[in-house]
């Protein structure tokens, strides 16, 4: 049970909690056959929604959120101002979008037999989880990364562990740091629970439901599809679900653009930087690396890959998420969580650029809980010596200080280089792999992978040394 020997062995126990041979889908030195490997789910999307709607899970409402478009309306240039609607995902059993992950993931636990399932997240994601397992009468265990070496937590975090043990869940607390994989890894190996991962086939085509409603009810109420889906960013599987369940709704000129919270500057596994930010998830210490590198999961091949997907990607300050929370409760009635939130801040930047004949929406909502909420986050903040204050956002420096734009026409959505992500992806599979040449079917795969054309990709490995063969 050394550190090494678990590690030696994880593709063992990868393979033998998710019930899925990964080696069938490998095709080259890089290169695997992603579609056929989410085909192997064994659901067809019909049969997906089915296993949800049994366990109250999806069919969420979209709100139009007129009192924001107007906000919106009256601090753009004339004729600007998109409509914004919501899909209200709080509305799922236990607040989020990622019941819709779990439901799936647990369903096919309970029908291969497994006794429980467990998974690795500090995040609404074992909420979740704990939520499908208790309904189905599985046993439960959640992993999460929740203090520092004071042991002091995140009150989001803290919310969330409250949550998952009232479901009935076992929840092991770790410190920020290395071990939570190789605990995970153990923990699976220990118990034979199913792996029930945020980044499995299953969890991925369970977000599928959601892009798919979208379309369709944009449809119903207003007659076209929506002109763009902002989709906060994080691990990706919330973009690559959403995204392909578009594309299987027909919604192929839906623009779809990723947010996530800017913590530059702050390092995800460091004890000091741990409590200095004020989102635990949706921000680019998880969105970058997931996206430059999306095998860095605990399965062997992940199947959220947002490269594939994205139109675009932006970011934005963590003060300006904090003034739209308290704009969408104070204009609308709605009282909703950071991370549903994030992609709202996008979208009304995104919003005062578009025309008032084009349509935004913003994919999901998530609860508001006791340490969700922004007064907890913001003193905890202060806490921990982070300066808050009201002025302008672009001076905001994470884990410094937090700064509330003075007024709403100074939020913004600041692009990132996509092109740069789609290089930084390519030489992190190289170095990965360990290769010195790669096949054309490799080369045609990261195309894919990075919805670039294969002339990009083997200009990028040319640039880099290495031989196509």
């Amino acid at each position: 049970m050394s550190y090494a020997g678990v590690i030696s062995r994880k593709n063992e126990i990868m393979k033998k909690t998710v019930g899925m041979d990964y080696g069938i889908f490998e095709s080259g030195s890089i290169a695997f056959d992603y579609e056929r490997m989410m085909r192997e789910t064994g659901y067809s999307l019909s049969e997906i929604q089915e296993i949800q709607r049994s366990v109250g899970v999806g069919n969420t409402p979209l709100i139009e959120l007129k009192n924001l478009t107007a906000l919106v309306r009256k601090i753009s240039p004339k004729g600007k101002g998109a409509r914004i609607f919501i899909k209200d995902e709080s509305c799922n059993p236990s607040g989020s979008f990622k019941d819709r992950r779990a439901a799936v993931s647990v369903y096919h636990a309970e029908k291969l037999g497994y006794k429980g399932v467990a998974a690795a997240t500090s995040g609404n994601y074992g909420a979740a989880v704990a939520s499908q397992a208790a309904m189905r009468n599985l046993k439960c265990i959640i992993l999460q990364e929740c203090y520092d070496s004071r042991k002091v937590g995140q009150p989001e975090i803290l919310e969330k562990q409250r949550k998952c043990e009232c479901y009935g869940a076992e929840v092991v607390q770790l410190s920020v740091g290395p071990e939570l994989f190789y605990t995970f890894l153990k923990t699976l190996e220990e118990t034979g629970y199913f792996n029930a991962s945020l980044y499995s086939t299953f969890g991925i085509a369970g977000v599928e439901t959601l892009g798919y409603e979208v379309a369709i009810q944009c449809r119903e109420m207003i007659g076209k599809d929506p002109d763009v889906v902002l989709i906060t960013h994080a691990g990706g599987g919330n973009v690559t679900g959403t995204a392909r369940g578009l594309i299987k709704a027909g919604a192929i000129n839906t623009k779809v653009v990723g947010a996530s919270v800017d913590l530059s500057g702050l390092h995800m596994a460091s004890d000091y930087d741990f409590n200095r930010k004020s989102f635990t998830t949706g921000h680019t210490g998880f969105g970058i690396p997931f996206a430059t590198w999306p095998d860095r999961s605990d399965v062997p091949r992940n199947a959220a890959r947002p490269l594939r997907y994205l139109d675009k990607y932006v970011t934005i300050k963590q003060g300006e998420v904090f003034y739209i929370t308290e704009a969408l409760a104070q204009l609308e009635g709605l009282e909703r969580g950071p991370a549903g939130n994030t992609s709202l801040t996008a979208a009304f930047a995104l919003a005062m650029e578009m025309d008032e004949d084009e349509v935004i929406v913003v994919q999901e909502t998530e609860y508001t809980g006791a340490g969700k909420h922004p007064l907890p986050q913001l003193s905890f903040a202060k806490q921990n010596g982070v300066e808050v204050k009201f002025g302008n956002p672009d001076e905001e420096i994470a884990g410094k200080n937090i700064i509330l734009p003075q007024h709403p026409s100074m939020i913004k959505a600041r692009e990132m280089d996509l092109n740069k992500m789609r290089k930084s992806y390519v030489k992190n599979c190289i170095e990965n792999t360990k290769v010195q040449s790669v096949s054309m079917k490799d080369v045609e795969f990261l195309s894919e992978d990075t919805k670039s054309s294969v002339e990009n990709i083997k200009e990028i490995l040319t640039d880099m040394g290495i031989s196509i063969v």
